[in-house]
């Protein structure tokens, strides 16, 4: 049978039976590879020396559009059996930020690149470990000959918990011996120079998806959504039918801990709360909303419950909104600082949020509530200010990989008294009592890395992060920050 390349409400059932290459055969599939890359060897079991149990892992892989495109078998090692010191040592491996790869989108729709996604198969077999690891023959397919011995493993087969590092290692040591360069912040990031051109390699590696991101290649730009993950959570939580919200938090209902309130399954809200994070990723215009109910996570109430629900019903009516990337825009780096004092109405305590871009390119953004409580504005928007330092010296840092040196970064304020308090030492004797991790703003500032600029609240684009607002002022901001339904 063929399938219809237009997505039906039955793409999860039906696919080629071509495709379908049932569960023995997907399993002699998976144990060719090893065979192939020497992954294990069949031995006697040593004195002393104990084994790890396997499993065999089974799914479907699915393309951008949910459509199952291949069954895949994997044989996983039980890594929770291994004893750390003993089955491994050092397991931690580098891997790449969601704001590196939007960072390495934008400098590609600047560009002009067309992206391509590689995919390594059975990649973690590659890696080779150091440690002496024995596990048990796979279930079906024990060796008649010799059923009591064990399997030596020397790749990193998947499970264990020093894989991932074991695929790095092996990956980076490749890609360094064929002239590849290393990223000095971002060690999942490689280049390579080639007189006037350069090729660079990400963790990413024509890309499409991307761990749930989507991402669409244009000629005059790149656009990265979420709208298949959005269907996807609006049918889990049975959203699929509601009345839309035009916002996705009221204004007038500040959320509280509402201690005589009916309570809510918690595991519900939990989840929900879990999935909104994960969308977060392309989607800045829920950031607010949604870390303001995850603070009642503990014991939700039927009113946060309703203050999530609505940002469902928003994202019912907004299901394809996501971040527009042009080609045409310049390769600026410039920075938004915001804060709403005193703005949680549980603690008092004051909300910082910030957003970078690169010309119009929106790269990074943040939410947060301070750690203490403000004695004045000023004070909750000079903490704000020094958060965004931060993350601009971050993405300075990165985009000296791709060969651009920003100084003088401009960083836009809303109250000129933090702005003085940066710029002006008179002004420091009244801030004593900030935090000294706050203060490394004025050192950045007079090396010349940042530039303290002032903006009417009109335009302050990181207000977006900070509170709640109408539609009119919503819509607004969202469209500022480069966020369209194409």
């Amino acid at each position: 049978m063929s399938v219809s390349p237009i997505p039906t409400t039955r793409i999860h059932k039906d696919h080629p039976k071509a495709q379908i290459i049932g569960e023995v055969e997907a399993m002699q599939e998976d144990l060719l590879q090893f065979k192939l890359l020497n992954v294990w060897t069949l031995v006697d079991l040593p004195h002393g020396k104990k084994v790890i149990g396997t499993k065999w892992v089974f799914r479907n892989k699915r393309d951008q559009r949910g459509i199952v495109v291949r069954n895949k078998a994997r044989l996983v090692a039980q890594g929770y059996r291994q004893e750390e010191g003993v089955d491994y040592d050092e397991v931690f491996a580098p891997f790449a930020r969601i704001e590196a790869i939007r960072l390495f989108l934008a400098f590609a729709s600047f560009m002009g690149f067309t992206m391509y996604q590689m995919d390594v198969k059975s990649a973690f077999l590659y890696g080779t470990i150091e440690e002496e690891v024995y596990v048990n023959q796979p279930l079906g397919f024990v060796d008649p000959e010799f059923p009591n011995r064990v399997y030596k493993v020397e790749k990193a087969l998947y499970g264990l918990h020093q894989a991932l590092r074991a695929w790095y290692e092996t990956l980076t040591t490749y890609l360094l011996e064929n002239g590849f360069g290393r990223g000095i912040i971002d060690k999942t990031f490689f280049i390579k120079k080639i007189k006037n051109d350069i090729l660079l390699m990400s963790s990413m590696g024509e890309l499409a998806f991307f761990l749930g991101l989507q991402v669409e290649q244009r000629k005059d730009g790149i656009f990265l959504n979420q709208d298949k993950y959005v269907h996807d959570i609006l049918k889990k939580f049975g959203f699929s039918s509601v009345k839309t919200a035009s916002t996705p938090m009221e204004t007038h209902k500040p959320l509280t801990q509402d201690t005589i309130g009916t309570d809510v399954d918690v595991h519900l809200y939990r989840s929900m709360i879990g999935s909104l994070m994960y969308l977060t990723s392309s989607r800045p215009d829920i950031m607010f909303s949604m870390c303001a109910c995850s603070r009642f996570q503990v014991q939700p109430k039927a009113s946060h419950m309703h203050a999530v629900k609505r940002i469902f019903r928003y994202l019912k009516g907004q299901p394809t909104l996501g971040l527009w990337y042009p080609k045409d825009s310049p390769m600026d780096l410039i920075a938004y600082s915001d804060s709403d004092y005193a703005g949680a109405s549980i603690d008092r305590k004051s909300t910082t949020g910030g957003c970078q871009f690169l010309g119009c390119r929106l790269i990074l953004w943040q939410y947060k509530k301070q750690i203490i409580v403000a004695n004045s504005t000023t004070e909750a928007e000079y903490i704000a200010a020094s958060n965004c330092c931060g993350q601009v010296l971050w993405l300075q840092n990165q985009l000296l990989d791709y060969g651009y040196n920003f100084m003088k970064t401009k960083i836009h304020v809303d109250n000129e008294s933090a702005i003085c308090v940066v710029k002006n030492p008179v002004y420091h004797s009244k801030t004593k009592h900030v935090e000294i991790r706050h203060h490394f703003i004025r050192d950045s500032y007079e090396k010349k890395l940042i530039e303290m600029v002032k903006i009417h609240t009109d335009y302050n684009v990181a207000d977006l992060l900070t509170k709640a607002f109408d539609v009119t002022r919503f819509q607004f901001l969202i469209a500022s920050i480069g966020m369209l339904n194409l």
